[in-house]
């Protein structure tokens, strides 16, 4: 998998991490704009699935089953955390954004463990 694109979705999430965080400490709901923000991160995500299946197809040689379990595992954390946000109108609502950006931001380092193995 491409490093660039990887440090792009760590990134992205941090500040999705750190946005939550600040909304969640002034004891905020979500609004609509972060969701806007986790739906960047989310096309990331899927530019990243492409790139990763291209990069499967020239030949990579690695446990394909696992690399697919992060693959869409990560792509379902992103719009569960919404979905939920979108229900709990309180400051749990942030919290939740910020545990997914965070899992999201760590499965995104053991997704690049995985790849750098089979590479």
């Amino acid at each position: 998998m491409l490093l660039p694109l990887m440090i792009v979705v760590l990134v992205l999430c941090a500040l999705l991490g750190a946005w939550a965080t600040w909304f969640a400490v002034r004891d905020r709901a979500v609004i609509l704009k972060q969701l806007w923000g986790a739906a960047v991160v989310e096309g990331v995500l899927v530019v990243q699935l492409v790139v990763a299946v291209v990069l499967l197809l020239h030949g990579w040689q690695g446990e394909p089953i696992m690399l697919w379990g992060y693959l869409i595992v990560i792509l379902l954390i992103l719009p569960g955390a919404a979905l939920v946000a979108f229900a709990e109108r309180t400051r749990w609502s942030s919290v939740v954004l910020l545990v997914a950006a965070v899992t999201v931001a760590f499965l995104e380092l053991r997704l690049w463990q995985i790849w750098e193995v089979g590479a």
